[in-house]
């Protein structure tokens, strides 16, 4: 059996599953609208209008959930989310435009992608989350 932290409350563990459920979910979409049009339904485009709409609806969703998620976490806890947002959106924007102003420079070989923006915010998010619990254990 799983152990739960002892300050975790039954609320911010049901709201903690829903994200689970709301990002897996939304993560599916995403494979689905990306690798669905070669694979799947031959590029029709009725198909990836509502694969991606799909897509879109889980988001909000998924937003939706992490909202009630932090709303069910404790002061400390909401401070580290928030600070480790923060810095994710930071290095996404200055960081993302940076690298957007690269490729439109021709000072990288390669096309700016999306995909690694979104790397570097996952892991920035990430890292400061650990940081921000390391700092108030």
């Amino acid at each position: 059996m799983k152990t739960i932290p002892s300050d975790w409350n039954h609320m911010t563990l049901k709201n903690t599953r829903h994200l689970g459920y709301w990002t897996f979910a939304w993560v599916a979409s995403m494979a689905l609208a990306s690798f669905g049009p070669k694979f799947i339904w031959d590029f029709n485009p009725w198909a990836s209008s509502l694969a991606i709409l799909l897509n879109l609806s889980l988001g909000v969703g998924m937003m939706i959930a992490q909202k009630n998620w932090l709303q069910s976490l404790d002061e400390l806890q909401v401070r580290i989310q928030l600070n480790a947002m923060a810095v994710a959106l930071g290095v996404g924007i200055v960081g993302g435009l940076g690298y957007s102003l690269l490729d439109i420079a021709n000072l990288i070989s390669m096309d700016a992608e999306i995909g690694i923006l979104v790397m570097l915010i996952g892991l920035t998010y990430l890292g400061g989350t650990i940081i921000g619990t390391l700092r108030y254990k």
